[in-house]
């Protein structure tokens, strides 16, 4: 690379924690961190963030928060290299890359990683306590002079509904069964009993473990618990929707950790305004951070007077110390590679 100082701009950093990762690069490197996410879907804030990006050469990104579409990257004149965290981000146009000759760069899961076992799936089953076992009432009831709060509702025995069987569904799948003794069913467009048998043999468990459901319809109307395990993408945009939480137990609860838009947002206020579900738990949203005027952030107003329990999390599924000091780490190894001329690892094409 020429020898004149390049700009890192560092997006999305809520913890705090890059620059110390960076900082071996500061004499090469004029480094800017700008941890607020600006809303390429709101006009002002998409050439807000053309203005905060063009001067810089390099840009270090975290999975899905900070969107960077065609209209962004295109309107980029200095941008050379392009990080992420992971090897795949639905929220950056790759296309707009490769016609730019922008390198971009992911990165491996951290070194320590368990086979099998994920951080998303620690969150999943921590939704699904905090609902099924009131911890947030209790807690809050303790702190203000009060003591249980209600009934919590147990898991052992119950059904726990899968939408989508794949590596994190599968996870989820385990650890209903052998954790809390659940009965597990699960749907997709593509799956099947053989392949389900195949994913519950791959974690010792046999054949039949996971059951296939027959419709989509059958898996919302026998899940005691609902986890969503999918692929966004344009066909599965809204896949869980009014008919779908029309569906449901009432006693049932649902819990997302995948991706906001898989659940039509306005269906779901709808079903939790009238009571037609036991609750939900969530940690990813249509829009994240959360706008202020979110039914979310609704303090004091879900749970009461007829409505169904709220629980959110602000996208921590992945957001653990080890991880992400890992993602930061390698990405820092990446720039210095690159200002170095020498071959950068994990390049996605």
């Amino acid at each position: 690379m020429p020898s004149q100082q390049h700009k890192l701009a560092i997006l999305d950093d809520y913890a705090g924690i890059a620059e110390s990762h960076f900082s071996q690069l500061s004499s090469q490197l004029e480094i800017q961190s700008f941890p607020d996410t600006l809303n390429v879907r709101i006009p002002s804030e998409h050439q807000a963030l053309i203005e905060r990006l063009a001067p810089f050469t390099i840009i270090s990104t975290m999975r899905e928060r900070t969107i960077l579409p065609a209209s962004v990257l295109t309107s980029l004149p200095n941008l050379k290299l392009l990080l992420t965290t992971g090897m795949r981000n639905a929220s950056i146009d790759t296309a707009s890359l490769t016609s730019k000759n922008v390198t971009y760069v992911g990165t491996g899961p951290k070194p320590n990683a368990v086979k099998g076992y994920d951080a998303t799936n620690e969150m999943t089953w921590s939704l699904v306590l905090g609902l099924s076992k009131t911890l947030v009432e209790g807690d809050t009831s303790v702190r203000h002079g009060g003591w249980q709060p209600g009934l919590a509702f147990p898991l052992a025995g119950k059904t726990l509904g899968l939408l989508g069987l794949g590596k994190l569904g599968t996870q989820a799948a385990v650890t209903g069964i052998q954790g809390f003794g659940m009965k597990v069913v699960a749907w997709s467009t593509s799956l099947t009993q053989d392949k389900a048998d195949e994913a519950a043999k791959s974690r010792g468990l046999p054949a039949g473990s996971f059951r296939v459901a027959s419709s989509k319809h059958e898996l919302f109307s026998q899940a005691d618990v609902l986890s969503v395990h999918y692929v966004l993408s344009d066909r599965s945009r809204g896949i869980v929707g009014a008919e779908e939480l029309k569906a449901m137990k009432s006693s049932a609860v649902l819990v997302n950790t995948s991706r906001g838009p898989l659940i039509d947002e306005a269906s779901l206020v709808d079903a939790l305004e009238h009571n037609v579900i036991r609750g939900v738990g969530l940690d990813v949203y249509e829009t994240e951070p959360l706008p202020e005027e979110s039914p979310w952030r609704r303090d004091g107003y879900w749970g009461r007077n007829g409505r169904s329990k709220v629980l959110v999390s602000p996208h921590m599924g992945y957001v653990e110390e080890e991880t992400m000091n890992s993602w930061y780490e390698q990405q820092a190894e990446s720039v210095k590679a690159w200002l170095a001329g020498e071959e950068v690892k994990k390049v996605i094409s």
